[in-house]
């Protein structure tokens, strides 16, 4: 899943899909102010969150 932060509702939607157990999610096109680099790890090592990318390498890395 790929979340893009053009709307502060975006914050609302990453909270549920977490608390829902959603893993593998693309954050983009640049991470929120609100995410420090300890709390990035966090995310990182328990739900497998990054960054997007281009739009090839997230299809390639989605797709296998």
């Amino acid at each position: 899943m790929i979340l893009s932060w053009y709307e502060q509702k975006a914050v609302a939607i990453l909270l549920t899909l977490l608390h829902l157990g959603i893993k593998d999610i693309k954050l983009g096109p640049t991470l929120p102010a609100f995410i420090t680099p300890n709390v990035l790890n966090f995310l990182v090592e328990n739900y497998n969150i990054a960054p997007i990318t281009t739009a090839e390498e997230d299809l390639k890395q989605i797709l296998g």
